[in-house]
Parts: C-alpha cells; structure tokens; sequence
C-alpha cells in the first residue's frame, strides 16, 4: 500500500519509475552560479577561485528528486520524521536490485552523514586507547575520528602494483597489535579512486577475521563507477565477513545531495548493532525530512540521471587525463575505475619548477585544489571533476598558464 509520504511524490515520478520527466533538461553542461549559498565548496575561496576541492559536484540535482522535495514543501509543516516505510522499502530495493546485497529492515540504522557514521564506529568499538587501522591516503575522516574518540589511527599506506593501487599485506601484518580493534576501509577509495575486486576484499576480511577486527566499510561511492568498472559490498563476501562488518551507504555522493544529511549503516550482527546503536545514543540527531525524501527519489527514480551524470564524469576524467598529459606532464596520474576525484603526484612540479606549495601556487592562480597532506600523502593533490567541462577546462588552462609564466 502506498504510504502518505509516498503521496506527495507526484504522478509523473510515482508511474515512470527510472524515467526522466519530459520537461526536464540535462544539467551537466549547465554552469550554476552557487557564490554566496552557504556552499562550503564555493564561498571558502575568493570569488576568483574555481574550487576544484571538496567532494561535492556542481550539477543540479536529478528532477525527480526536486520535484519530489518540492511536493514534500508543499506539505508546510517540518516536524521530526522517522524512517517510514516506503523509505525503508526504497533501500531495501536498491540494494538487493544493484548490489545483490539482501538485507533486514532492521539492520539499519539512519544517520546524518558519514561523518558521524564514522565517529560512531570508533567510539563503538573496543576501548579508550585502543588502535584503528586503515589504510592511506585516506578521505580525511578516516584520520580524525579515532583521535576523535580517544582511540589511535595507525596507517599502512596503499602500494602501487603497475597502474593500480591496493593493500599492502605485508605492512599491515607488521602494524596491526593486540590493542588493534577496527580496520576502516573506502572502497570505491576516496581519494586513489580505485574499486577493489572481491579477491582484495575477500583477502582483507580474511586478514580481518585472523585478527578479531571489525571492518568499517564506507562504500559511499558505490555506484560512481566507471565503464568495465564493477563494485562488490564487503559484506556479501561470505556470512563471516558480514558477521563483523558495518556498512555505510548513503545517497548523497552519487546524486550529490550531501545538503540532505542522510545516510546509513547497515549491521546484521546483533551485538555489534546494539553496540553501534549505544554508541549512538543522545547525540546523533535524526534525520531531517527532506533527507528522507532525497533519498527515496533517487532510489526509485533517479537511474538515468545517474547514468547521464557518470556519462558526463567519464568524459571529463578522459579530458583531464588527456589535458594533463599534453600540458601538464610532470604532473602523474593512474587509472581511475570510480568517483569524480583524480589522485595527483605533483613532485615533478616541485622539481622541475621549484614551487614550494604546489596548492598555494595554483590557488593564486585561481583554482582551489585539495592538498595531500589532508589525506596522509603531502607528494598528492586532489581534484574535483565533477563539474560541467568548461569550469573544468577553464580551470586546467588557468594551471598550464601559470606554469608557463
């Protein structure tokens, strides 16, 4: 039966699940003027500054999703929401439809945001002073959050095997301890963009189970996935696996709804649920209603939005390594099989050019580039190509300038 909230979504979107609507146009050459918004992305820098940092694109959300939030304004009245029925539902589908991941209503827990889902898991797991592990360079958080929860991060970093990255099992059987508790993984991996193939997770968990650790695996990038590309959920691996896995999901990468602060982790483990729902407990808030609706919309009706959006992203990230290897070769690269966010060696910038501060000196020149260092790798740069191609272009001849000055 259809739920009230189901309601508001409106009938174009509720018949023609997986369809754009007519009316709509493609947002991804459709340059947004999001100066002065609040936008973490773009009001951190100097309204000169092309910010090709923070993970976070620049397209218009799907149209099923905006109708779908304007129908819920529509409503008026914004109280506290619980996860109701059809959302749950919409999960549930999902993730068996794309990822052949069968799960319970009941392990889910909903959350505000993957930092959060992060934070909650150290603190969850084991005890002050004990150790995380996971492996660098790293999405920030990762780094953070054991400090955070007055646990210790220890790092093994990620080795180069031909054009690819993966784990160094060597290195983290030297680092892992009697105090090591938790090994956090990111898988599609922010910032390397690499998905790792079951035989590498399996082999991880295998590691995992060796050692009595429960895994954290953020697979929030889960469906930015290339062309040959393909993504396996850690805890479909096998039922010992999942026994000691928590995974965090969310909407929000994929169809860029971050604003929405919804996300979730999934936990079919009783105990190590009831551990993480106490961890939770009296500071997590809920969440908010449009959260909810963002998220439900993009599961039931936002799949060819996703595949125009990954069409555009795969262009760019052929456009960008091109650029780069023609304009710009002291700067190294690697095959990228998912997300918007390209993993830069700029040593030879250094050497070559003798710039000190290598995000400094591109920053001048007018683009705003993640350093390196955040990630636990000073050698790097981040860069954010999920925008439309001129700011991108726009914002790689601005780089080749200044280096030609």
């Amino acid at each position: 039966m259809e739920s009230r909230l189901e309601a508001f979504l409106p009938t174009p979107i509720r018949t023609q699940q997986g369809t754009l609507m007519k009316s709509s146009l493609s947002p991804f050459e459709k340059t947004i003027d999001r100066t002065g918004t609040g936008s973490l992305k773009w009001d951190r820098f100097d309204p000169e500054v092309l910010p090709l940092w923070v993970a976070d694109m620049d397209f218009s959300a799907a149209p099923e999703i905006v109708e779908a939030l304007k129908q819920r304004v529509d409503h008026g009245v914004f109280g506290y929401t619980i996860a109701y029925d059809s959302v749950v539902q919409s999960v549930l589908d999902y993730l068996k439809r794309v990822h052949a991941y069968s799960i319970e209503r009941n392990w889910i827990k909903w959350l505000p945001g993957l930092v959060p889902a992060l934070n909650v898991t150290c603190r969850a797991i084991g005890s002050r002073g004990d150790e995380v592990l996971t492996c660098t360079p790293v999405y920030p958080p990762f780094l953070s959050s054991p400090a955070n929860q007055d646990r210790k991060v220890v790092t093994s970093p990620l080795k180069l095997q031909g054009d690819s990255w993966t784990f160094d099992f060597d290195d983290l059987e030297s680092k892992v301890t009697n105090r090591t508790k938790l090994f956090l993984l990111c898988n599609p991996h922010n910032p390397v963009g690499k998905t790792f193939s079951a035989d590498e997770v399996k082999q991880l968990g295998e590691f995992c189970i060796r050692h009595d650790l429960i895994i954290c695996s953020d697979e929030i990038h889960c469906d930015l996935l290339f062309s040959g590309s393909s993504h396996v959920v850690t805890a479909t691996l096998s039922e010992e696996i999942a026994d000691r896995t928590i995974t965090l999901m969310s909407p929000s990468k994929t169809y860029n709804l971050p604003g929405l602060a919804c996300a979730y982790a999934v936990i079919s483990n009783p105990k190590l649920r009831a551990d993480f729902n106490r961890a939770a407990a009296g500071f997590i808030t809920e969440v908010n209603t449009f959260g909810y609706i963002g998220c439900q919309a993009a599961y039931n009706h936002g799949e060819a939005w996703r595949q125009e959006m990954m069409s555009t992203l795969e262009s760019n990230r052929d456009y960008l390594f091109d650029f780069l290897s023609s304009e710009i070769p002291q700067i190294k690269k690697w095959s990228m099989q998912a997300t918007y966010l390209a993993w830069l060696n700029i040593e030879g910038l250094k050497s070559e050019f003798g710039i000190e501060s290598v995000v400094d000196h591109f920053r001048k020149a007018g683009v705003g580039l993640s350093p390196g260092a955040d990630f636990g790798d000073d050698r790097f740069v981040r860069l954010n190509f999920g925008c439309p191609k001129s700011t991108l272009q726009e914002g790689l001849e601005r780089m080749a300038r200044s280096l030609k000055s």
